[in-house]
């Protein structure tokens, strides 16, 4: 649906959200991936508005500071005491007007603390407010439970007459189902002029904008309701068991919306994916799953169960259960689990393994390589085609300095091996069972430990392994090495 841009988005986040019971402002508590007063701000994003104002109070530096993260391109104005929703937007308002701008066109005002809130819902809202040529049109629902809210009231046409709030309103008004969501469209010139009108004349002393609802209507202008398809968008979170039944909706929305895009989720109750992460055609997602952040996953992936995965890329084809990730790549066609540990900077090439009671951090795993069980590879640069044993580590921290190891190409690394970091081990090459490898490996030598010392007998590989891929390896290896030296050797000569 195509809409004119707004001339502003003005999100009302100032509250100190006491029901929360939280040292945490009540905007920047998390569900899906993002904070509530994220959700909104990205869905007020759909309407590509001019600006985007959010006013803040309670906790202002701490919003700040997420907001130039999440959306550094929007505005912040502030509301020193909270006197009403009517005195949030007069300072946007005049916030705005102190910076020149003049609100030509429709403004959309929004609730920080409503995370289930769509941007198609805006958007539909913007059209019918700018079709109908209203002043203000207010975003109602029609929900089981009305009580505590104000209630849109209308004429036996059906006409928008009033709000009214639930504590003024009579039997009669009780029993409406339909209630104001605290959201709206406004024209932009209009509520400029209008919110310099309220008053603080009521029970609470605080400045309304139902208030400037009426005041329009009182001049004669045109003034509607727009209703929600989803009651459940216009809900608010104001403590922990709405937050958690907030999450929960949101959740099922999200999952939905990847079956019907042709993922398979096994079991939605116990998988939680958030809002960011995509997801392949025909990928798996097996129950007790979460995947968090920007995570993507690939064709045909087949994750979980049990998998744990933040910031992570799986490649097409990929296996990854009963895994923790973050910020790790794991390449199509590899295989992860059970029981690993990817950490940041983890890369899985095509075909890698990392298996049961695998660590791997800060390193890089060649197509095909293999690091099947009980190791830690920490700060190091694995070739293709090679294979680390059991109860291996890489000792990459001194105590003072981390440093980082390189095994080449189809290396055959022996169980219950050290590799103390810096150190290479050339292409084709092996090593014993229990070798503590400390220093360089030839390609195709094989490393063994002689008491405290490490032995490399050269020549190992191709003699007892001829045909295989380490053979070939360190033969191409040798061969390159040999000709490194007569280029240098002619070179030489040549001075």
């Amino acid at each position: 649906m195509s809409v004119n841009r707004p001339a502003a988005v003005v999100v009302l986040a100032a509250g100190e959200g006491t029901r929360m019971k939280s040292r945490l402002p009540k905007v920047l508590h998390e569900i899906s991936g993002r904070s509530l007063v994220g959700h909104v701000l990205a869905a007020a994003d759909e309407l590509d508005p001019r600006r985007t104002v959010v006013v803040v109070g309670h906790a202002r530096e701490q919003i700040r500071e997420h907001l130039a993260q999440i959306a550094p391109e929007a505005l912040t104005a502030v509301q020193e005491e909270q006197n009403g929703t009517g005195h949030a937007v007069r300072m946007a308002v005049e916030d705005l007007a102190a910076q020149g701008v003049e609100l030509s066109g429709t403004v959309v005002l929004t609730c920080g603390d409503t995370p289930l809130l769509r941007g198609s819902t805006l958007t539909e809202l913007v059209a019918f407010h700018e079709k109908e040529g209203n002043a203000v049109t207010v975003l109602s629902a029609r929900v089981p439970d009305p009580h505590g809210y104000g209630r849109i009231v209308r004429d036996a046409d059906g006409d928008f007459t009033a709000i009214v709030e639930h504590a003024d309103a009579t039997p009669e008004q009780h029993a409406v189902d339909e209630i104001n969501s605290g959201m709206y469209a406004f024209d932009g010139a209009l509520l400029t002029s209008v919110v310099q009108r309220l008053t603080s004349d009521n029970a609470k002393g605080e400045e309304y904008i139902t208030d400037a609802v009426a005041l329009l209507r009182g001049d004669g202008h045109r003034v509607d309701a727009w209703v929600a398809e989803d009651w459940q968008e216009v809900q608010g979170v104001n403590n922990r068991v709405q937050l958690a039944e907030a999450r929960r909706v949101l959740n099922d929305r999200i999952l939905r919306d990847h079956m019907l895009a042709g993922v398979t989720v096994v079991d939605p109750a116990t998988t939680w994916v958030d809002a960011q992460v995509r997801i392949g055609r025909d990928a798996l997602i097996e129950p007790g799953t979460r995947l968090r952040g920007s995570t993507v996953i690939g064709e045909d992936a087949v994750v979980g169960p049990g998998a744990d995965l933040a910031d992570t890329v799986v490649g097409a084809g990929a296996a990854v259960r009963e895994t923790t990730a973050e910020g790790a790549e794991i390449g199509p066609g590899a295989t992860v689990g059970p029981y690993t540990y990817l950490r940041p900077g983890t890369r899985l090439a095509e075909r890698a393994k990392a298996g049961a009671f695998v660590e791997v951090k800060n390193a890089n795993v060649g197509a095909g390589s293999k690091i099947p069980h009980l190791t830690y590879v920490g700060d190091a640069d694995i070739g293709e085609g090679s294979n680390i044993g059991c109860s291996s580590v890489f000792v990459n921290y001194d105590g003072v300095n981390k440093s980082r190891s390189t095994i080449g190409d189809h290396v055959r690394i022996g169980s219950d091996n050290t590799i103390v970091a810096p150190v290479t081990v050339g292409d084709g090459a092996y090593s014993g069972a229990g070798t503590v490898i400390r220093d360089d490996v030839p390609p195709g030598a094989l490393a063994v430990s002689e008491g405290h010392r490490q032995r490399n007998v050269e020549g190992w590989t191709v003699r007892k392994r001829p045909g295989s891929p380490s053979a070939e390896a360190a033969q191409k290896a040798v061969a390159a090495e040999a000709g490194t030296d007569s280029d240098r050797h002619r070179a030489d000569d040549k001075q």
